[in-house]
């Protein structure tokens, strides 16, 4: 049975409370580990963060499907997992960069629970990949409205004092290589192939035992029409002839798929009578994005049709992906999914959502009702002009006392009035700060979500949320303390 931490010390190890960290350090991984002590030292926070530490992970399920809480080998301790999760986001770091500090970082293991000289523990990499997604969003929002609220009793003067927030979007890249329907259909014919062969190796049949073979045939089929796409023609006649060929290597393309996907078709009839495995819904995934791509290359290629964005699919893996052009310069076009996220003016992101299929305007009120459900001090809020839609004007400020939402197009004369307002024009001058706030999430991170599925997507950017706000309380921490070292200093002279 997992614990969130094991409360009895062992010979040699430094309590949590006691690790000395230097404050004049600028790198992140002391600001974090300040954040993470502070967790830890306060007694109330501590409890309240580990009762959600200890929902994590659900008892193991025995045979007759009731609960068996004492049986089953210890997994990792919650509280390990908590702080490996946040060290992995707040250094943008990959699995290995992590395997290698837990392994070797004295400080990071102190933070871990591992003594200096007698404890020889080691972690394997995949121990590591595998308890990093136990985490789920829900429970990652929850802790981060606790260190929140704990960055507001640290800052604000009072409870009641009021919040000022700036809410944004920002695209969060998935890890794809550059989409084109030709690429698209041989990544789907070739994941078919490699299904169908494994399958068919664990129950014994032959009938794909040269996959790698077709696959080689099939790119090869690829490439030829890659490279007629790519060639160039200068005269009329030549590229006529570069159309006529290009056309015909095509329909050579899609006959080739067809072929594999019909033989595929009877592997699976004679899949299907044997013992059932996991793999044949996999394979049938994979062969729904090839029919679907053929149909597509065959409608915009033979037909001359245009296909429709809707019914596109930019990456067959991570089938989410989004095609975004936002008309930054030099960004003509990003592939992932917006993340809009709502930061308080002392620096700490108090709300965030993944936007699947959603544009600015329809997600400002939802995440402002999200917001003030959870923070009823929230006074005001601002955005920028993709956010504006009348209906938008009109919610908000019934949700919030000052909305700063400036209008497109030409104004009237209320609108004017509104918009020169002192007060809106403060906020607006202020809201340009959120960039800070984005840009420290892609730095920490949030530039390309290395992790698969949507469900994965969003667990990374929670616990992103949650890296920076620990970051962010762990420097405020020190800062005041470095100042208090200062005073009494000068005191003392």
């Amino acid at each position: 049975m997992r614990s969130v931490m094991n409360p009895q010390q062992c010979f040699g190890q430094t309590d949590i409370s006691s690790i000395v960290l230097d404050p004049k350090s600028r790198d992140d991984i002391p600001q974090l580990l300040r954040g993470l002590q502070h967790i830890y030292v306060d007694v109330a926070l501590r409890e309240r963060v580990f009762a959600i530490l200890a929902e994590l992970l659900p008892d193991r399920v025995g045979a007759e499907g009731k609960a068996n809480p004492g049986n089953g080998r210890p997994g990792m301790e919650q509280w390990k997992i908590l702080v490996l999760g946040v060290l992995r986001l707040g250094l943008n770091a990959d699995y290995d960069r992590i395997h290698e500090l837990v392994n070797q970082h004295s400080t990071i293991r102190q933070m871990l629970g591992h003594s200096e000289w007698k404890d020889k523990h080691t972690y394997t990499l995949q121990t590591l990949k595998d308890n990093l997604r136990l985490f789920t969003p829900e429970i990652l929002d929850r802790i981060n409205q606790e260190v929140v609220a704990e960055g507001h009793k640290t800052l604000k003067k009072s409870p009641d004092e009021a919040l000022s927030v700036r809410c944004d979007s920002f695209v969060v890249e998935t890890n794809i290589h550059y989409p084109t329907d030709i690429n698209l259909l041989f990544d789907a014919i070739r994941k078919t192939l490699e299904t169908s062969a494994k399958l068919c190796g664990h129950n014994g049949l032959t009938e794909w035992r040269q996959s790698a073979h077709h696959i080689r045939l099939f790119k090869r089929s690829y490439r030829r029409v890659q490279q007629l796409k790519h060639s160039t023609a200068q005269c009329e006649k030549k590229r006529k002839a570069k159309q006529a060929d290009l056309l015909l290597a095509h329909k050579a393309y899609l006959e080739l798929a067809e072929s594999y996907l019909a033989r595929v078709g009877k592997t699976r009839d004679r899949l299907i009578l044997l013992p059932s495995s996991a793999l044949l819904g996999v394979l049938d995934g994979y062969v729904v994005h090839a029919v679907r791509q053929i149909d597509q290359i065959h409608r915009r290629v033979i037909k001359g049709e245009t296909i429709p964005a809707a019914e596109k699919v930019f990456s067959i893996f991570e089938p989410h992906t989004e095609w975004i052009s936002k008309g930054k310069a030099g960004v003509p076009v990003e592939f992932g999914l917006r993340v809009c996220i709502v930061e308080d003016q002392h620096g700490f992101i108090l709300q965030h959502q993944v936007m699947e299929r959603m544009t600015d305007d329809q997600v400002a009120v939802p995440i402002t009702q999200q917001t003030k459900k959870l923070y009823p001090t929230l006074s005001a809020i601002s955005f920028d002009k993709g956010f504006h839609s009348p209906p938008n004007q009109a919610e908000l400020k019934e949700q919030v006392s000052l909305v700063v939402l400036p209008k497109k197009g030409k104004l009237s004369a209320a609108d004017k009035l509104r918009e020169h307002d002192p007060e809106f024009l403060r906020l607006r001058r202020k809201h340009s700060a959120v960039e800070s706030a984005i840009n420290a999430l892609e730095v920490h991170g949030l530039d390309q979500c290395p992790d698969h599925g949507i469900a994965g997507f969003k667990r990374y950017v929670a616990l992103a949320v949650v890296a920076r706000n620990i970051q962010r309380l762990g420097a405020v921490l020190r800062d005041q303390s470095v100042k208090c070292q200062r005073d009494e200093y000068r005191k003392a002279a």
